[in-house]
């Protein structure tokens, strides 16, 4: 069918001990952008409630109940003239034998964040449902993810939904947090160490790594061996009775990561899995059963190459790098060759006497580069840093990618939960540090961003803590209803080949694809995937067979404000128009990042 001439169819890091836990992710924030400032304060405030309802402090609105539900939720604040809800509930350390719970009924503490539809309805046999929301990471905030993009999700969902997301075990506002280090002053003196350089930092790597993962072991105690995606997928069960969904089963919506717990659940409880999409899709055999994640990066340098080719048909006016070569790959290796020169000889950056560093080839490739082939919606930006750094101006550059790393938010949490799914520990990997170089440099050196796992690896190799699940992946399962696979053509981590696994393994599923580039549908606008997200979320509808979906206006070197002037002068409906500006600040925000 053709969806673009169709009408519209309706239908972090742990925070530190001595701070309430959310608040860290709200100070993240606030480094981002002079623009985030006032999001990150009211989401502090948001934040400082939830933390009051989770551990029963007083000084919070009055707590309001539901019919059918099991917990109370207290108000905390409006976004898009929607309420959104805080609350929170205790699930078991281990879901699935309760004898390790004891003594002392072990638990974990889930904070919980909703935004209420407006058009909520309460009455027996017709109460609006709970569609679950995973950003992915792992260790991303649910909870934050709804205040910083439910309005713009909502959009796209409809007034059908509750949108509702939880921080999972060990992460962000849940206790206790997956976390390797005691207190922040641990951290700040014992975090330190050379993992730039596969070989020549290998042997300061393997020494610190040791203490590293014994660190890990000793700070959590029995709670970390349970911070993993399968307890996940049960504590999913426990928000769905919370709130009283149970028999109605999940509705859900998981990116990057979240579409492993997607899977996992779908895998575990096929019968709940009502209304699953997975959007940026993880191999779930590979995450799960293989030493090497192989697949991720099969082609994230396509991505890159996508971007010196449309950078090159934009022309120099829109991409100031096209002026530097004469065809996409004249201007690919350009980039590489140039980003490379800061391996050895990198730039001193002075802005003023509290603002100064260095930016080295690390810096520009792996928190400039790579995260941008995420978001095509910043290839703009990108492009132009990168030319001002060439032409021998690297401030831009400097105060873009070399103060703050872009993969810091997450924490211990994303080790914690990688790590104890998959296949860890010297018992399957080599056990000494040159034969786990050989088995990871040919590794790396398939792709150009390769690199970038460099500390993963050598922390999964040592880690100490016992696998606790017996969960694997399975093919041929039949769910509730089939999943809606959603995917990009390219996309730098979640490739399409990882679609097509999950397309296998789940009985009936299809695949809507965006064609174009990007991590995840919501890359690029396409008014065609929201019209199948809604088919899917209201009616169970899928296409007959896997289909592909055009993206919208012109999404690479584009300006936002030439992107809203293309729909203020398209004869869109109000409820159109509202979705495709949404898409718009989705494809922009940064709130989608890889599992390492």
């Amino acid at each position: 069918m053709d969806c673009e001439t169709e009408p519209f169819l309706k239908g972090g890091k742990p925070a530190p001990d001595d701070r309430p836990p959310l608040a860290a992710a709200a100070k993240r924030t606030w480094r981002r952008s002079t623009r985030d400032t006032l999001v990150a304060a009211l989401f502090l405030a948001i934040c400082l409630v939830s933390y009051r309802v989770a551990h029963g402090h007083g000084d919070s609105p009055p707590a309001v109940t539901y019919p059918g539900e099991q917990i109370a939720w207290t108000p905390c604040g409006t976004l898009a003239n929607r309420t959104l809800e805080c609350s929170a509930i205790t699930v078991p350390m281990d879901q699935f034998n309760a004898s390790n719970n004891q003594p002392g009924n072990k638990n974990f503490t889930i904070p919980l964040l909703r935004l209420r539809s407006p058009s909520a309805t309460t009455a027996a046999g017709a109460r609006t449902p709970n569609l679950l929301l995973n950003p992915g990471g792992p260790g991303g905030s649910g909870t934050e993810f709804i205040y910083r993009r439910g309005a713009q999700l909502a959009a796209i969902v409809g007034d059908g939904f509750h949108l509702l997301s939880f921080d999972p075990r060990g992460v962000n506002g849940s206790r206790p947090a997956a976390r390797c280090y005691p207190t922040r002053d641990d951290r700040r003196r014992l975090a330190v160490v050379r993992d730039k350089k596969p070989v020549e930092d290998s042997g300061e790597l393997w020494a610190w790594t040791a203490n590293f993962v014994q660190a890990c072991r000793d700070t959590m105690g029995e709670w970390g061996a349970y911070v993993n995606t399968p307890q996940t997928a049960a504590d999913m069960n426990s928000i769905l009775e919370a709130v009283g969904q149970a028999d109605e089963g999940l509705y859900y919506w998981g990116f990057s990561y979240g579409t492993l717990l997607g899977q996992t659940y779908a895998t575990m409880f096929p019968e709940r899995a009502t209304r699953v999409i997975i959007d940026g899709v993880v191999n779930q055999f590979d995450w799960y059963d293989s030493l090497l994640d192989r697949e991720s990066l099969a082609d994230v340098d396509r991505v890159f190459e996508g971007f010196a080719d449309e950078c090159i048909k934009a022309g120099e006016e829109n991409c100031a790098l096209a002026g530097f070569a004469n065809s996409k790959e004249e201007l690919a290796k350009l980039v590489v060759e140039r980003v490379e020169r800061l391996k050895d000889d990198p730039i001193g950056v002075y802005v003023n006497n509290t603002l100064y560093g260095v930016l080295d080839y690390w810096a520009v490739w792996y928190n400039g580069v790579f995260p941008a082939l995420y978001k095509p919606a910043i290839w703009k930006d990108l492009a132009s840093n990168l030319a001002l750094l060439f032409r021998g101006n690297a401030t831009a550059a400097f105060l873009a990618y070399g103060r703050d790393g872009v993969w810091d938010d997450f924490g211990d949490a994303t080790k914690f939960i990688t790590i104890n799914d998959g296949a860890s520990g010297a018992a399957r990997w080599p056990v000494d540090r040159v034969g786990l170089l050989d088995q990871l440099l040919p590794f790396f050196n398939q792709s150009l961003f390769g690199g970038l796992e460099l500390n993963f690896y050598f922390s999964k190799q040592a880690w100490v803590i016992p696998r606790t699940h017996s969960y694997g992946p399975k093919r041929g399962i039949k769910t509730a209803n089939p999943l809606l696979v959603l995917t990009t053509t390219y996309d730098p981590v979640c490739p399409l080949i990882s679609a097509r696994s999950a397309n296998d393994a789940f009985e009936g599923s299809r695949i809507v694809e965006v064609k174009g580039y990007g991590h995840c549908s919501l890359a690029v606008p396409s008014m065609c995937i929201a019209r199948h997200v809604r088919d899917f979320l209201y009616d169970g509808k899928l296409p007959d067979d896997n289909v592909q979906c055009e993206a919208d206006g012109k999404p690479y070197f584009s300006k936002p404000e030439d992107e809203k002037a293309l729909v203020d002068a398209l004869s869109l409906g109000e409820e159109e128009r509202r979705i495709r500006l949404a898409q718009q600040e989705l494809a922009r925000d940064s709130w989608l990042k890889p599992w390492w």
